[in-house]
């Protein structure tokens, strides 16, 4: 089985300025790239779960996500980062769908295809519904703040949190 990391998008890896699609605005939050990275070294599948209700308020369009979408994988990858997959919802809450965090099917999804060991894995995001994997298995999440919150482990980067899981990484692989 394979162990990975779930990402959110906008705010754990790039700055959300709102309703992110603008390819020029691009920018990476201080830490993201040093962080993916040395996940990725320690043998993680990356993997980007995000809502993006911007293409369902009619901001953008699916392609225009697409592009955006494409373009930051391939920035990220010439910064030697691999992202292994990317799981999206376009819908808005009120449209009640299974897809949308705090739901979980996009993290079930990637679950099945890639043959992952959620005790092995963790959830990394800016809000409390990135992580709601953790509520219903197990799961380590955290939470990108700087406030304590919600009974979280809370890191300040996304460098912050890939240097704390690479100080517990061998504790996960006796679980």
């Amino acid at each position: 089985m394979n162990k990975a990391i779930f990402l959110d998008r906008d705010g754990t890896i790039n700055v959300d300025y709102g309703y992110v699609h603008e390819k020029d605005k691009l920018e990476f939050i201080p830490g993201v790239i040093d962080g993916l990275r040395l996940l990725e070294e320690m043998g993680y599948l990356l993997i980007i779960v995000t809502n993006q209700s911007g293409i369902g308020r009619g901001m953008f369009d699916i392609d225009t996500y697409n592009d955006f979408n494409n373009y930051m994988i391939k920035k990220l990858k010439e910064e030697n980062v691999h992202i292994t997959d990317v799981y999206m919802c376009p819908h808005i809450d009120e449209d009640n769908c299974e897809c949308r965090k705090p739901k979980l099917k996009l993290f079930y999804d990637a679950v099945e295809k890639y043959d992952i060991d959620l005790t092995k894995s963790f959830a990394i995001g800016d809000k409390t519904r990135d992580l709601s994997l953790c509520n219903k298995e197990n799961i380590q999440g955290i939470l990108l703040t700087e406030d304590n919150k919600d009974g979280y482990i809370c890191k300040k980067d996304l460098y912050e949190a890939a240097l704390f899981i690479k100080s517990n990484d061998k504790q996960l692989l006796l679980r």
